[in-house]
């Protein structure tokens, strides 16, 4: 089972056939004037349009690179470039991209400033603290739109109000969202990577508006509005267009069902793994991420266990043979760092898929962790960790009062289901959890929960 496509997702059936086609259709050199210059011409601003479309963006306001990281690295670069008689300060927050930090390392050492804004332990920017950072001379702010590693997503909108007031271009990282919630407002560089979504790999956007003062930090070049030199792969792009445009359109149906089955692995793994976190925003999230932490194990050893069994999946573990310092990320948060395991799923996982992982799971962490002869507690059981509550057919606040009434019957780190089929529990009980210091956890379908209407209301006991 493939469940990382937070690093590359598999080719889009659309891609695939735009790809083949485009082969033969647009080869030539779209500069030219000949039939198939013209043609392959015709192709690649058909791409950009599309493109533009889903962005919010006019279509020459949209460059192609040779990947994400390219497209953020010339962002920054240029927009450093076209507002240095500003200053040379940049703001970035703590849980960016590596290509975000590579570049403010390179700015700083050339004689640039930079402010990093911290997150809170769920992955987020306080978008008054990202505020306070910016300064008459602040020439670039960067802000991802949701986190690689845990999902969590970002303030953006917040962000960008506050840097458009200081006049200030924000640039947003977008790979991981694109194609598959909706682009937030605001920004005014933004860039993006075709195979996060299903496109072909070498595929970069770099969005860059009208307004925004840009200089390419590489020698000119007439292609793609003089940010980005080079001849460009047109079949590739064309590719990328067509299956941003087919996940888009599957996107909301999608979305409710991943949403469901990582509310599933966020609320068993701690429940059937003792000594396990789970981190990320629980309710400001991307729809298929969820990372969570086991203490005492190596990281490397359980993504190879998981492999042999069938899983696919990634870490930011400070564990691992390929890097010897702790995920950038997960430091940032002040979270557990060991034997972290990033689980993205991709369109079309089947429940059986991730019912199978959560039993698998399990054996191999013990299995991992048993030649340290440590004597761990057995996490509760489901039946003491999990309370279901039927309030369907209660109007609110029924359910939240029943919500109110019976959450001592579970352990701390236990949850609740409330399963209501009142819309207004939709608002209610987040809200009350948020007053009384208890961690909402998201919503379900109640089927899932033995429910035959309505949703499931996620509520984790936090305090006694």
């Amino acid at each position: 089972m493939y469940f990382d496509v937070a690093s590359t997702a598999p080719l889009h059936p659309v891609a695939r056939q735009a790809l083949t086609a485009a082969l033969d259709e647009g080869w030539a050199d779209p500069a030219r004037l000949y039939r198939s210059g013209r043609q392959a011409r015709m192709l690649l601003d058909a791409a950009r349009e599309t493109v533009a479309a889903v962005l919010g963006a006019r279509a020459d306001e949209i460059s192609f690179t040779a990947s994400g990281t390219q497209a953020v690295q010339l962002g920054m670069l240029g927009a450093l470039a076209g507002n240095r008689r500003r200053g040379g300060h940049l703001v970035h927050s703590a849980v960016e991209h590596s290509s975000v930090l590579h570049v403010a390392e390179r700015h700083e050492a050339g004689g640039g400033e930079v402010s990093v804004a911290p997150v809170d332990r769920a992955g987020r920017v306080d978008p008054e603290a990202f505020g306070a950072l910016l300064r008459a001379d602040t020439a670039l702010a960067a802000l991802q739109s949701a986190n690689h590693e845990v999902g969590t997503v970002q303030p953006v909108g917040e962000v960008a109000a506050l840097c458009a007031g200081a006049g200030v271009p924000l640039l947003v990282d977008a790979a991981q969202s694109v194609g598959r919630v909706d682009v937030p407002a605001g920004w005014s560089l933004l860039t993006a990577s075709a195979h996060k979504w299903g496109g072909p790999p070498g595929v970069g956007v770099l969005a860059v508006r009208k307004d925004v003062r840009y200089a390419s930090p590489l020698p000119t070049d007439e292609r793609e509005g003089g940010r980005v030199p080079g001849y460009v792969n047109v079949p590739a792009i064309v590719a990328a267009a067509a299956s941003l445009r087919a996940v888009r359109a599957e996107a909301e149906r999608e979305n409710a069902r991943l949403h469901a089955l990582v509310e599933r692995i966020r609320t068993r793994v701690p429940q059937l793994v003792p000594e396990v976190e789970v981190v990320g925003d629980p309710v400001r999230r991307l729809p298929h991420i969820v990372t969570f932490s086991c203490l005492y194990v190596d990281g490397e050893v359980l993504l190879t266990e998981l492999d042999r069994a069938g899983f696919a999946v990634s870490s930011g573990s400070s564990c691992t043979s390929s890097t010897l310092t702790p995920s950038h990320v997960l430091a940032a948060m002040g979270v557990l760092t060991e034997g972290n395991v990033r689980v993205s799923l991709p369109y079309g996982t089947a429940e059986a898929d991730v019912e199978r992982f959560l039993t698998v799971l399990p054996e191999l962490v013990a299995g991992v962790r048993a030649p340290l002869g440590l004597d761990l507690p057995a996490p509760s059981s489901a039946s003491e960790s999990l309370l279901v509550i039927d309030a369907l057919g209660k109007r609110c606040p029924l359910p939240v009062i029943e919500l109110a009434k019976r959450i001592g019957e579970v352990p701390v780190g236990g949850t609740v289901a409330v399963l209501s089929d009142d819309e207004a529990a939709r608002l209610d009980v987040p809200a009350w959890c948020e007053m009384r210091g208890q961690e909402y956890a998201g919503e379900a379908p109640a089927a899932e929960y033995g429910g035959d209407r309505g949703s499931a209301y996620l509520v984790v006991r936090r305090t006694t």
